[in-house]
């Protein structure tokens, strides 16, 4: 039994309330006024800058897992766009990922997904879930610089500068798509590694928990849909080990060592072939 069938949670009113209302702020977007192509094309655009290279990229393959490293000003850029992703802190962000692998799908997983695919997708977002004040011991590495201690605390603000940005570029069109659209998708996207990729696909290796690899949320998250991949050989950079399990992020990783701005790259400890 877990914290969440066993105690009777508080609601997170806070996040309730934030993540209503970009919910109700996307639905503008069925407006026939709200749309173009532009606007379209914006939100596509910072779905790949916010959710391929801030979330997939920066905060959980080289920050969170420290899979390979690059220069100090890209890893900020990175931390930078997905802050723009509005998940949260980059701090908290990283503590409770780290805590989802310590303990995933077991008592003390934030996301357990014995607790069923709403709870593992959104619901425990929406309570106050005791053991949070226990990350501070998974980002010593982090909570001190002040980079992220900004990034941290002015979220919101960021958000909303860029919102000022595209009003001013398109008007309200560009920020129904730029902002809550995209904002929205690109939530769901990262919601579906924790939900879906615990419950449907297909399991190539032996780990501790209900992992699986699939490959419609690999597609929607830039490679983060190999999770139980990514379960089993968690400190590896790349999480598509098959030919076919067609991995975006690892693609980029590979142009950024190409470049020389990505170094010290780990890799899974298997051979690809012999599972091919």
């Amino acid at each position: 039994m877990t914290v969440a069938t066993t105690t009777k949670l508080r609601p997170d009113w806070v996040n309730i309330l934030f993540l209503g209302g970009l919910h109700v702020g996307a639905l503008f977007a069925l407006l026939p006024s709200n749309f173009n192509w532009t606007a379209v094309g914006i939100a596509v655009f910072l779905h790949w800058v916010t959710g391929g290279l801030g979330i997939t990229l920066g905060f959980h393959r080289l920050v969170t897992h420290r899979s390979f490293q690059t220069p100090k000003w890209l890893e900020y850029f990175l931390m930078f766009c997905g802050t723009l992703a509005c998940q949260g802190g980059v701090i908290d962000w990283v503590g409770l990922h780290r805590l989802h692998h310590m303990h995933s799908d077991s008592a003390g997983d934030p996301h357990d997904s014995n607790e069923g695919f709403w709870w593992s997708h959104v619901g425990w977002m929406l309570c106050d879930i005791p053991g949070k004040e226990d990350m501070a011991r998974y980002v010593k590495d982090i909570a001190d610089d002040p980079v992220y201690k900004f990034l941290q605390n002015s979220l919101v603000f960021i958000q909303l500068g860029l919102g000022f940005l595209l009003y001013l570029l398109g008007g309200w069109p560009f920020v129904v798509w730029g902002i809550f659209v995209r904002v929205v998708v690109v939530f769901h996207c990262t919601w579906f590694v924790n939900s879906a990729t615990h419950k449907f696909g297909y399991r190539s290796y032996e780990s501790s928990d209900r992992s699986t690899n699939c490959w419609w949320v690999a597609l929607l998250t830039y490679g983060e849909g190999w999770h139980n991949n990514h379960h089993a050989f968690q400190y590896s950079a790349r999480h598509g080990l098959q030919w076919w399990e067609i991995d975006m992020t690892w693609m980029t990783i590979q142009l950024l060592q190409a470049l020389g701005l990505a170094e010290k790259v780990k890799l899974a400890e298997v051979k690809v072939a012999e599972k091919e």
